[in-house]
């Protein structure tokens, strides 16, 4: 039974004491996933005052980042996005950015029929609008 830590630089670094992926048996387990650029650690689309404080955010930026790391975590642990199984999303501003992400997932995703949920949360760790969790079932 695989039992593998993941960690890759094509992905942004976590902001905690985690691994990107953990793999157990068959089933790979992402940790919470965000939209920073994995090169510079900064949020696309985010515009910030002079004390740091975020002003705006373009959800269709994160969005598209969001789903390339969560493909650079999948490609770094030796699968694709047609293995996951579950998929959770955290929109800290659910009434305004849902229609957008929604599309966005639907041509991302397309082909993969993960299950999805999808919550409504006030704050995420740092100054994004979207995360996501993932799940993927791999073949042995």
């Amino acid at each position: 039974m695989g039992n593998d830590v993941i960690r890759t630089e094509g992905a942004p670094a976590p902001v905690g004491a985690y691994p990107h992926a953990r793999r157990v048996g068959d089933l790979l387990f992402l940790s919470g996933v965000g939209p920073r650029v994995p090169s510079t650690n900064a949020v696309p689309g985010n515009v910030v005052d002079a004390d740091g404080t975020l002003l705006s955010y373009d959800i269709e930026a994160q969005c598209r980042q969001v789903f390339a790391n969560v493909r650079a975590v999948l490609e770094a642990s030796g699968a694709r996005f047609e293995d996951l199984v579950d998929v959770t999303v955290y929109l800290t501003d659910m009434a305004r950015d849902f229609a957008t992400y929604n599309r966005l997932y639907a041509e991302a995703f397309a082909g993969v029929d993960a299950c999805r949920t999808t919550l409504g949360i006030t704050a995420l760790p740092t100054p994004i609008a979207i995360e996501l969790k993932c799940v993927a079932a791999l073949a042995r």
